[in-house]
């Protein structure tokens, strides 16, 4: 459609000594058919243009009919004036065929003064009137505007609309020629046997073109953020944890971390609760508790008598540390429940994955570094900042003689890889590290202080019943996947980076990111 316009618009512009507007000379065809052919006439230097972008007034279908049949207030008083002696307020609406026109319009009609009220009847007062609002319509309809007063006016009895139009100010190119001559684009055999490539003008590649985008898959903005992550910990010599484990016991959840039974987390408000089946058997040892992930399933079936026991000798030792205290400390003092233990939970945090491997390490203590990022799960109300599952990205350093200095400055160098450079550090509560610390960071968008994550040494209480020992520390600290992520890519509202409300261009269109860049 955009060939057949090419060689009009040279035919336009032939007639006049100046610019044209492409609104004046082709008022009904769609601004992208012309767009179409000018870029075809611009490429050969046929004609210049450049877009003017501006707004029209649009009649909404109500002023349309009012364009049409006339105004409410006008249709009333023609209804009264037609009527001998006057017409019956009742007779209105079935006189102008719609209640809606009677009641507007007499109101108007009556504070215009062409209409008053005598009694039960409507009588005119002049014999004539102009219908100002349908005038202004039609102009309106003509030249798409009017002056600002009418507009402002009609956009508040919502009679108009502005939209964005975009027209084009096209003007004669150095190659101006009032003749369109088709290229050729291939060089065919005939025209070599037949000599006419020497006079055929063939048109020139356009080498700055973009190609049709090619279908193909796109990662996540949650999964290139975890990417960055990943290269950070492999780079910084951290093994990956398994964490296909979604469901877990109360005991590696919780238990297993010192955490009592009677924490708020372990309630339903906080933690979702596995129905069907409730809870884990307990068969010999520990081992069932752990059997969907890889690294356990030789612990699934244990290969001796000693190594059952040494679970059980774990399981004692959590029990008896949490009733009674042991290890130098006092513990809870509370009956501990095996039932409670057992009962099965979506798990709440990473941390289960990071108990379970710390006490596989005491079988061989070695300074060890793990991490994991996955799915965890919390029973919160949803909101713009919160979902009831979300990843958290974690960290696990285990050595001899480590202190908090060194914790503090390793979160310096990790942080600093993000290209966060400005954290303080203030002392928190967790049941199974201390000393805590929570981490700020300057925000330089916000100029204020906001938490990035939480970290601490881990306890006695959680480190020795695995059978690590007692010049063993270990590190921990984690945080969210997703709040880095809607920082990078500027997302104020979480349910629109994860669940049904994501947009599909979103994901495919944005760019991978850097973690140190801003």
């Amino acid at each position: 459609m955009a060939t057949e316009y090419t060689s009009q618009i040279l035919a336009v512009l032939s007639q006049s000594d100046g610019p044209v507007l492409s609104a004046d000379a082709f008022p009904s065809v769609p601004s992208t058919t012309i767009k179409s052919a000018l870029d075809r006439l611009k490429s050969r230097d046929m004609v210049s243009y450049k877009d003017i972008v501006r707004e029209e007034a649009v009649l909404t279908p109500e002023a349309e009919g009012i364009a049409a049949n006339g105004s409410h207030e006008a249709r009333v008083f023609e209804a009264v004036r037609k009527a001998m002696g006057g017409l019956k307020i009742a007779d209105l609406p079935s006189v102008v065929d719609n209640k809606e026109i009677a009641k507007v319009g007499q109101g108007k009609a009556m504070k215009e003064g062409w209409i008053a009220k005598d009694k039960d009847t409507f009588k005119a007062k002049v014999d004539s009137i102009v219908d100002t609002s349908r005038e202004q319509l039609l102009a309106i309809q003509k030249t798409r505007t009017h002056s600002k007063a009418v507009i402002s006016d009609l956009k508040r009895r919502k009679l108009v609309t502005m939209q964005k139009v975009i027209i084009f100010e096209i003007d004669k190119g150095p190659k101006y020629a009032i003749d369109f001559v088709k290229e050729e684009t291939d060089l065919t055999a005939d025209m070599l046997a037949s000599g006419a490539w020497k006079t055929v003008q063939l048109k020139p590649y356009n080498f700055k073109s973009r190609g049709a985008l090619a279908e193909s898959g796109a990662l996540h903005p949650l999964n290139k953020v975890r990417h960055e992550f990943r290269q950070i910990f492999f780079e910084m010599g951290f093994e990956e944890m398994p964490t296909n484990c979604y469901v877990e016991t109360g005991f590696w959840n919780f238990d297993a971390l010192f955490v009592p039974q009677q924490h708020p987390a372990r309630d339903q408000q906080d933690t979702f609760f596995i129905s069907d089946p409730p809870k884990a058997d307990k068969p010999r040892g520990l081992q069932h508790q752990r059997q969907h992930l890889p690294t356990a399933a030789s612990a699934q079936e244990p290969d001796s008598e000693n190594q059952s026991q040494d679970y059980e000798e774990y399981w004692n030792n959590v029990k008896e540390t949490h009733e009674n205290g042991k290890y130098g400390s006092v513990g809870y003092r509370y009956p501990w429940k095996e039932d409670e233990s057992l009962r099965l939970v979506l798990r709440t945090h990473t941390t289960a994955t990071s108990s379970y491997m710390l006490r596989q390490l005491a079988a061989n203590p070695r300074p060890a570094r793990y991490f994991s990022i996955d799915r965890v799960f919390r029973n919160e109300s949803v909101d713009a900042t919160h979902l009831a599952e979300f990843h958290q990205v974690e960290g696990v350093i285990a050595d001899w003689n480590l202190s908090l200095g060194g914790l503090i400055g390793f979160m310096e160098v990790f942080f600093a890889k993000m290209g966060i450079h400005q954290l303080r550090f203030k002392p928190a509560y967790n049941p199974y590290t201390e000393p805590s610390l929570e981490i700020f960071s300057y925000h330089a968008g916000l100029h204020k202080w906001v938490e990035i994550g939480n970290s601490g040494m881990f306890r006695p209480e959680m480190l020795e019943p695995m059978g690590l020992p007692k010049d063993m520390r270990v590190y921990g600290w984690g945080l969210s996947l997703e709040r880095p992520t809607m920082i990078k890519y500027g997302v104020k509202n979480i349910r629109e980076l994860l669940g049904h409300k994501v947009d599909l261009n979103f994901v495919e269109s944005n760019p991978a990111v850097r973690l140190e860049k801003d």
